[in-house]
């Protein structure tokens, strides 16, 4: 077990040096346009900086009232390296990235541990993308929290609202689930199907969303049935693609923030 988890993706999807990160989230958030309360929930891309990074920042620059009072962040990605049944909690107590440590919050992993979905493994946090981009932003518009990441693997919508019920606390717990949409259609075909994804989300439809639409698809949909179930509402907030920001036009990705209140 590493006592600590170090970045494994700076200095390829987000700047290594501390200052230029800073200072690239701080230009991002300074763009963005979403405005409203702040959210219990959020969906944010998880893509390089240069790609993803306006559409995640509208929905962390709607964290900004909230800064001191959210101490405790829920993170859950989709597995990209490590197949593995379940949610994996990892056993390391802190997350590092260049703007410091993050600590884990071993307490809220131990109030899940009894759960069969619920695993302790380090191997899919490893090398894993889709937890890590979200950490800086966190960061930056967080005055201090802890955090408790899940990569998900082989598991079910059911799997992941079981967790979040557990976990989902007052206002001082925050659900942010990380996750692009399609992947390498041509613009127009990518604009269409990430139109019909933030739809479903918006709807609060998890049976809507289509497996090969959004690789986030099982801890979205989880977020969703509680979402329904608490009665929050979802906005969507940005919806944009690779051809918008940094990419070619011929094979996208797609991207989409969006928020629960």
């Amino acid at each position: 077990m590493q006592e600590v988890r170090p970045p494994a993706v700076a200095g390829m999807f987000y700047p290594q040096n501390a200052a230029e990160l800073r200072a690239k989230i701080s230009a991002y958030l300074d763009a963005a346009t979403a405005s409203g309360p702040a959210p219990k929930a959020i969906i944010a891309p998880h893509a390089g900086y240069i790609y993803s990074g306006p559409i995640a920042a509208n929905a962390y620059a709607m964290l900004a009232p909230e800064r001191e009072r959210i101490g405790k962040v829920v993170l859950l990605g989709p597995a990209h390296r490590v197949a593995f049944r379940g949610l994996a909690a990892p056993a390391s107590s802190r997350f590092e990235t260049p703007l410091g440590e993050i600590a884990i919050d071993r307490a809220s992993i131990e109030r899940v541990a009894h759960l069969p979905q619920v695993k302790v493994l380090d191997e899919p946090h490893t090398f894993e993308h889709s937890l890590e981009v979200q950490l800086p932003f966190l960061q930056t518009v967080l005055a201090r929290f802890e955090l408790t990441p899940f990569v998900v693997g082989d598991a079910s919508a059911e799997d992941v609202a079981e967790v979040l019920e557990i976990l989902w606390g007052g206002p001082e717990t925050l659900i942010v689930v990380s996750s692009d949409l399609s992947h390498y259609h041509d613009y127009d075909t990518a604009v269409t199907l990430d139109r019909e994804t933030s739809r479903a989300i918006a709807a609060l439809r998890p049976a809507d969303l289509d497996y090969d639409r959004a690789c986030g698809r099982i801890p979205i949909a989880g977020l969703l049935q509680v979402a329904k179930k608490l009665g929050l509402h979802a906005e969507i907030l940005d919806v944009r693609n690779s051809g918008d920001t940094a990419g070619p036009r011929d094979r996208v990705v797609g991207y989409g923030a969006y928020a629960f209140t």
